[in-house]
């Protein structure tokens, strides 16, 4: 029977699938208007935002370089004619003399502008970093000048020292490859290409202008022509294959110009004094045409860089452009996205919110209205089961949580009512109870007074003071019971007024004891009657409660005086002590501020005290006692209102209690 039932269950129909799947749970509708539309961000707008991300930076990237190349090659042309110069005067010819310091100074300026360029930074910080170790052999210079100006430098070493310096600016400048589009690429190929060929004429100016100054070349000199001349030859070639026909075409022109042809001519001159001849030409010359072709290389390495950065800049507004694009794609998604979590939010919160309210509604007005009830009614009586309320949802959790929260109410309406029945029968029972003991205790004190009355042997009479003094600790006792379960005292009032001394003697005589304490100043003032039963009452718990935690060999001192319009009483102990926060529970149980729930036995009288002081209006506060060097001992501070007490002398003495 079992596995038919089971076999039966499987084979029913299964309900349609809503539109959406999971839509019907709370995690389900989470999980599909969040995870769709966030992976479709993820992927989309991530993969775009970071390439164009990339291109963009790449062309801040490459337009800084440019800018950082083109001042590099502004300080390489001061030193490639610094270089020049120098070689001249090492060569011999004294009338570059002025324009080789000349010539420093325009280095110098060239150097302090590049080095707040690299500071600024911008070019990357491989770029920026090659840079600032190429110009440690810059740096070096310093000495080569020293030595040129001191007559003790070789042509071919400060030659050397200068073309190190220069190279390593060059190379430092073409570190890394250029990032972008090819176009940017490979005009930053054409332009490091170009500044090497411009590097190889001046070279050649540099050292041909030493030769030119000598009249011949000497030693390896020619090789060494030679060499420089084939480094420019491939430098040109490289710069062919990397140019636009534009760049090509603004390179052939600076060739064609009358000073580069005329520089060439004396090249060739050049080239036919291999075997050591005489050259016949004059430096000057040679410098001035050189000087002109370098700097219309020079012109043409500008134009390269502004259309780089041109090509930078424009790939980088493209960039832009599209990252923009992506963007705004993504904060469409984003606001389709917010617009499904607002609905679907909506569709959840509107029922936890119903469901909060009546959580609410019950914990706020229901139980304390239910207990309240429970306390005024008879004990028979019933409270009405409260209605199930609809959730404005078909999501099957919203329907369980809201059978949970009915249940829970019920639940919680049984118990409290539970809890006031019992809370009002035990003080139903701790009052039956008092006034029961109450009774009693008025007859008995009744009986040993008449047999007091009727007594005449000393030993006898003794005894029945002693069985008053402890029938009259039993009546208050009682009248502890009553003030517990909340009922008033029974009716002990004095009509006119009573003295203060007089009430604290009524507390006394209601201690075990009572010899050992003692009312050491009592400045007089008159209590009002209907005030003295309580304040009896409430005075007799802390003498009480003072002899108790105090030494049997020593005195509870019991102080009042004026303060003002309130008239204050101390009940002083010198005994164990209590500790801060012991002293601080105890003071919140004075004034209330400690439901009376299940206590202690101990801290019974301290709740006692609190019910009564605040009948009274009074103030009661425990406090260590002072003046005992370290000894310990607690004093209780009692401060009545103004509204129970008088003047000594504005009423006649009191009359007997009614």
């Amino acid at each position: 029977m079992i596995r038919t039932r089971s076999v039966t269950r499987s084979r029913r129909p299964l309900p349609r699938p809503p539109a959406l799947p999971g839509w019907s749970t709370i995690r389900g509708r989470v999980a599909v208007v969040l995870a769709v539309p966030t992976c479709l961000l993820l992927i989309v707008t991530g993969l775009g935002v970071a390439d164009r991300a990339a291109d963009w930076s790449a062309s801040r990237e490459t337009a800084a370089r440019v800018e950082l190349v083109i001042k590099a090659q502004d300080l390489v042309r001061e030193l490639q004619r610094e270089r020049g110069l120098t070689n001249g005067l090492l060569g011999g010819a004294a009338e570059y003399r002025d324009d080789v310091d000349v010539q420093r100074a325009r280095t110098d300026t060239g150097r302090d502008g590049f080095d707040a360029l690299l500071e600024a930074g911008g070019a990357g910080a491989d770029t920026a970093g090659a840079l600032r170790d190429a110009l440690v052999p810059v740096g070096a210079l310093a000495g080569v000048r020293v030595q040129v100006d001191n007559g003790t430098a070789q042509r071919a070493p400060t030659l050397a020292a200068y073309t190190e310096a220069i190279d390593q600016l060059i190379g430092a400048a073409a570190a890394g490859p250029a990032r972008g589009e090819g176009a940017v690429a490979e005009s930053m190929g054409a332009l490091e290409a170009l500044a090497r060929a411009t590097e190889a004429v001046a070279l050649e100016r540099g050292f041909l202008n030493g030769v030119f100054a000598a009249g011949r070349f000497k030693g390896s000199e020619f090789l060494d022509f030679t060499e420089v001349r084939a480094d420019r030859l491939a430098s040109l070639a490289q710069y062919a294959e990397l140019a636009t026909p534009a760049q090509q075409s603004a390179l052939e022109a600076a060739f064609e110009t009358p000073e580069a042809r005329r520089a060439l001519g004396y090249e060739k001159r050049a080239e036919r004094g291999a075997d050591g001849d005489r050259l016949d030409v004059n430096p000057s010359s040679w410098w001035s045409s050189m000087t002109a072709l370098v700097d219309q290389l020079h012109v043409v390495q500008r134009r390269i860089g502004d259309e780089t950065r041109a090509r930078a800049d424009q790939a980088g507004g493209e960039a832009t452009g599209q990252l923009g694009g992506f963007i705004a794609l993504g904060l469409l998604i984003v606001a389709v996205v917010t617009a499904l979590a607002v609905l679907s939010a909506r569709s959840i919160t509107r029922p936890l919110v119903a469901l909060a309210d009546e959580a609410d509604s019950v914990a706020r007005d229901g139980l304390p209205a239910a207990v309240a009830r429970i306390q005024k009614a008879d004990a028979r009586d019933e409270l009405a089961a409260a209605p199930r309320r609809r959730v404005p949802d078909g999501a099957r959790e919203f329907a369980r949580l809201a059978g949970a929260l009915h249940n829970v109410e019920h639940t919680a309406i049984g118990l409290a009512t539970e809890q006031a029945v019992l809370r009002r029968n035990s003080s139903e029972s701790l009052a039956s109870l008092g006034r029961r003991n109450q009774a009693l205790l008025s007859r008995q004190l009744g009986l040993i007074t008449a047999l007091e009355r009727q007594e005449i042997d000393p030993d006898a009479l003794g005894g029945l003071f002693e069985l008053d003094h402890l029938a009259t600790r039993m009546r208050r006792n009682a009248e502890s019971l009553l003030v517990l379960a909340g009922e008033e005292l029974p009716p002990r009032t004095w009509s006119g007024l009573v003295t203060a001394a007089e009430v604290v003697q009524s507390a006394i005589a209601e201690v075990e004891q009572y010899q050992r304490v003692a009312v050491v100043d009592m400045e007089p003032s008159r209590i009002r009657g209907r005030a003295v039963a309580e304040l009896s009452h409430l005075l007799a718990e802390l003498m009480e409660n003072a002899l108790v935690f105090s030494p049997p060999t020593q005195q509870v001192e019991v102080y009042g005086w004026r303060d003002g319009a309130e008239y204050c009483l101390a009940v002083v102990d010198r005994g164990l002590g209590m500790t801060a926060e012991e002293l601080a529970r105890s003071n919140a149980r004075l004034a209330g501020r400690e439901p009376f729930l299940v206590a202690p036995s101990r801290y019974l009288g301290h709740y006692v005290v609190g019910t009564l002081a605040a009948r009274l209006g009074a103030q009661v506060e425990l406090r260590p006692t002072e003046g005992q060097g370290g000894a310990g001992g607690v004093t209780a501070y009692i401060a009545l209102p103004a509204g129970l007490i008088e003047a000594p002398d504005t009423e006649p003495a009191a009359s007997s209690p009614r």
